[in-house]
């Protein structure tokens, strides 16, 4: 079993950074990959990046490609989400998701998921 909990969120203006972390625990040795989640007020979640465990095959979703980066610290059991150039339309909770299963490189699909972190972004 894995668990991971998120922290890093808050409250920030259009512009501005803001960095999550994920702290994974339980059988961290098991996992495969890492990634994030958010889901706005109304909406259904939105996958937005994942990394593997070695820290390759990062992916991102369109919409934040290019502002987004994810990274991986395994001394730490630990994944980051490093947001920058932050938009009204990226306000939502954002959720940290591990797997520990071996899928195709890149895939957008794990088996635990955290209790997720506010992101608010005013204009």
């Amino acid at each position: 079993q894995v668990r991971v909990a998120e922290s890093g969120g808050g409250l920030v203006q259009a512009g501005d950074s803001l960095r999550l972390s994920c702290l994974a625990s339980g059988r961290t040795g098991s996992i495969v990959r890492m990634g994030w989640f958010r889901q706005a007020l109304g909406k259904e979640p939105e996958f937005a990046a994942g990394i593997g465990r070695s820290g390759g095959s990062a992916d991102y979703a369109d919409s934040v490609k290019g502002r987004f980066t994810i990274s991986i610290d395994n001394s730490k059991n630990t994944a980051y989400l490093q947001m920058n150039n932050l938009q009204p339309e990226d306000t939502a909770v954002y959720f940290c998701a591990a797997s520990d299963v071996t899928r195709p490189s890149r895939a957008r699909i794990f088996d635990y998921k955290g209790q997720g972190t506010q992101v608010t972004v005013s204009s």
